[in-house]
């Protein structure tokens, strides 16, 4: 029995979510609620996939959120502002995203910061006030059709395009860790760095491309969030991290490095998204459910603990 709560037990937890607000709400077991949870889950979706690189290698990245909006208003810039073509605002938006998860990486790579959770939360700020300061605050409004599409469009009328891109990365994401060199080189970091470094493993190089891709998905977060709203504001993104780290933790990831799953994260993200819409079509107050998610994670991290224990005994 504890042999499959260790293996199911995220997705035991999901299914019993699911149950609960059927039982309590009318409104949770129906199409367009499914839709909607499908729409709200894509963006903590691509921030929790970006997220579980970082805390594979026992690393973190706060700066998700504050990458999504800058990221966000210079695409407006370029798009809205400007009136150049869709497709270069959304490149430039992946491109910032990506920078500057690069610069993230070369913090901890080349001056040697001391942990993640310091260089990233630097940047956090730092992104937070470019986002502000680019537009002077004022957010930005009426993006082209393609890019409405991606955060807003349905195919056949049913399944949200924003879901559509978060399976692709999903697929490609899971392919990445489990199928590829660098993808064992991330496990082997988070297991041991000094032992990956002696083993002839490139680490500096490793973490670059890791913090890379995660300030890739938060840029790429950014314009499906735009284009979900039709609108770029210079303070989307507050907090969202907390939900990405919730949504990796919860789904299994260890937050002492070389544990975790692109699956589980998966279901780590509905696990959030299923929760928040169920305590709102309960009346929930967003007060209450800040609360309730601070005791989820919680939860996770002390199961968590509990694993790293059993293990140091069982090699003892």
């Amino acid at each position: 029995m504890k042999k499959y709560l260790g293996k199911f037990g995220t997705l035991i937890a999901l299914i019993l979510l699911c149950l609960t607000f059927t039982f309590t709400s009318d409104q949770f077991l129906t199409m367009d609620n499914f839709m909607n949870i499908a729409r709200q889950v894509s963006i903590n979706a691509l921030l929790a996939i970006g997220m579980l690189l970082p805390i594979l290698t026992a690393g973190i990245d706060l700066s998700v959120g504050s990458i999504l909006a800058f990221s966000s208003m210079v695409m407006a810039i370029v798009s809205v502002t400007m009136g150049i073509n869709p497709i270069i605002g959304i490149i430039v938006a992946l491109i910032i995203g990506a920078g500057f998860g690069l610069i993230n990486g070369l913090l901890l790579t080349k001056l040697r910061l001391p942990h993640p959770f310091i260089s990233t939360m630097g940047t956090q700020f730092i992104g937070r006030g470019l986002a502000l300061m680019v537009t002077a605050a004022a957010p930005i409004a009426g993006f082209p059709i393609l890019i409405q599409y991606m955060g807003n469009g349905f195919i056949g009328g049913l399944i949200p395009i924003s879901f559509i891109i978060v399976i692709v990365v999903f697929i490609t994401m899971h392919i990445f860790l489990t199928k590829t060199q660098t993808g064992r080189y991330i496990y082997a970091i988070g297991g041991n760095k000094e032992a990956a470094r002696l083993s002839g493993i490139n680490v500096d190089r490793v973490l670059l491309i890791v913090y890379t891709i995660s300030g890739l998905m938060a840029g790429l977060a950014g314009v499906i969030q735009a284009g979900r709203v039709n609108a770029a504001f210079p303070t989307a993104g507050l907090m969202y991290e907390t939900d990405a780290i919730a949504a990796v933790v919860i789904g299994g990831a260890s937050m002492f490095g070389g544990v975790g799953t692109v699956i589980g994260t998966a279901i780590g993200a509905a696990i959030i998204a299923v929760l928040r819409n169920g305590l709102n079509l309960l009346n929930i107050s967003s007060d209450i459910q800040m609360a309730v998610i601070g005791a989820v994670i919680i939860l996770a991290v002390y199961v968590d603990v509990l694993r790293l224990r059993k293990r140091k005994r069982a090699n003892r």
